[in-house]
Order: structure tokens, then C-alpha cells, then sequence
């Protein structure tokens, strides 16, 4: 059931979006070589703390941590940990902010001092991939189009989709319907048609390598590449209205 939201609860989402930026633009800079994962993971929650809001991830069932911090061939939900940062790793940001009943959520994979400019590419081909994404979403088209634009942005660069991690709706939820893949899985024609009210955090999670993934057997969360690509991962919450489509976060 997808749950379409009001011109209030938006606004609410927008305010939870603006904090949630502001936590971020203070967290990047702690991210550098030498410190771990829970260093970062603690500052977070400090933040989130500091602008009236919760850890949204803290929400989900026997997850204990404010961030997922994925590094290198991880891909998603990687938890903080004592693993230190170094020099020329790529590392996730997953982040969300539940403020006045309403999640966001966010993500960017960003290089540890210098990398080589083949991951430069790498990074930067999803940077642009969301952006293009998120261009297409407006009232009145299909979620299929920013399934399209992902898969045809991410494979012509040669890069593959980790197709089972999707988008998702957003809202009193952390993930709520409509899922929202990063390539066609039916045609464009079936898919949901974009109405005001939806709110949706797009997805774009890809790979080096073939896109295979596989779980950690240290955790019950981590997941990487099975072939130990690098793998990255970028992601806005997005509402649209009758006028205009809002990038929140």
C-alpha cells in the first residue's frame, strides 16, 4: 500500500530533510584516514542528537547503530565497527533522521584522500546517475523511467546493478511501498504511475564487478560484492507535489 502524503506532512519531511543536511555537512569532515567506523557512527548520533531529531536506523529491529558504513567491496548495511579508515578507501555514508514522526534518508560513497582516477570515474558515473534519476520524477510518469535512467546510465558506463537492493518509499516508515529498482524488471508501461504525495528515497547501488553480492559471515547485516569489487552507493529522499519535485535531503 503506498501511503501518498500531505501538503503538511511534506513540509514536516522537508524541515527532517533540511536537519538531516546539516548533520551531514558536519559529519563529512570527521571522515578521514585513521579513524574507524564507530568514531563516525558516534559523532552522527551526536548530531542527530544536536538537531531535535532520532537515528531513523536505530528503528529497525536489531539494528543498534546510527549509520551504515560500508567500505570498499561492502555494500550496504555494513555496522559501525573498530575497523579503521585508510588512505584511498571508498566509504558509504547510509544515513537517516526520524524527526516529528517522518524518516529521511540518505547516502554517498566518498574517497579517503587520493584514489586513482579510475575510481574517480567510478563515483562519479553515480553521482551523476541519481542526479539524471531524479530528473525524471515528476507527476504523471511512470517509476519505470527512473528505473531505465539508472540501469542505462550505470551499464553504459560499464559498470553493473546490484539488483536485489532497491529504492523504497519513505515516511512514518523507514522503507514503505512502492520498491524501486535501479533497471526494468517489467515493462515501463506497468509501472506506477507518480502522483503528488509520493515520497520516495532513489537508489542507485552498483559494482565494478557483476553486481553479485553476498553476506558477511562475520554479521547478519553486511553485505559485498561477491567478487570483491568495489561497489558504491547514492541516495536522495525525494517528494513530489502537484508543482514541483523537492530533493529533501
Amino acid at each position: 500500500m503506498i501511503r501518498l502524503k500531505t501538503k503538511e506532512e511534506i513540509e514536516v519531511i522537508k524541515e527532517g530533510g533540511r536537519r538531516l543536511r546539516e548533520v551531514i555537512k558536519e559529519l563529512l569532515p570527521q571522515i578521514k584516514a585513521g579513524v574507524t567506523t564507530k568514531q563516525i557512527d558516534n559523532k552522527a548520533a551526536e548530531l542527530i542528537r544536536k538537531m531535535g531529531g532520532e537515528p531513523s536506523f536505530k528503528k529497525v529491529d536489531d539494528y543498534f547503530w546510527s549509520t551504515c558504513l560500508p567500505i570498499n567491496e561492502q555494500i550496504v548495511h555494513t555496522p559501525p565497527s573498530d575497523r579503521i579508515i585508510k588512505e584511498s578507501d571508498i566509504l558509504t555514508i547510509d544515513i537517516g533522521m526520524y524527526y516529528k514522526d517522518f524518516h529521511t534518508d540518505f547516502a554517498d560513497t566518498i574517497a579517503v584522500g587520493k584514489v586513482d582516477e579510475k575510481v574517480e570515474s567510478f563515483l562519479e558515473t553515480g553521482k551523476k546517475t541519481l542526479e539524471l534519476a531524479i530528473k525524471k520524477v515528476k507527476k504523471g510518469v511512470r517509476l519505470g523511467e527512473i528505473s531505465q535512467t539508472i540501469q542505462n546510465e550505470i551499464e553504459e558506463a560499464g559498470y553493473s546493478l546490484v539488483k536485489q537492493l532497491t529504492g523504497h518509499g519513505i515516511g512514518r516508515d523507514l522503507h514503505e511501498d512502492p520498491s524501486i529498482p535501479g533497471f526494468l524488471d517489467r515493462p515501463k508501461e506497468k509501472t506506477l504511475v507518480i502522483k503528488p504525495g509520493l515520497v520516495i528515497a532513489i537508489e542507485v547501488i552498483y559494482a565494478m564487478g557483476d553486481g553479485a553480492m553476498v553476506h558477511e559471515s562475520h554479521d547478519d547485516w553486511s553485505i559485498r560484492t561477491a567478487d570483491r569489487s568495489l561497489s558504491a552507493c547514492f541516495e536522495h529522499t525525494v517528494a513530489v507535489t502537484d508543482n514541483e519535485t523537492l530533493v529533501l535531503t
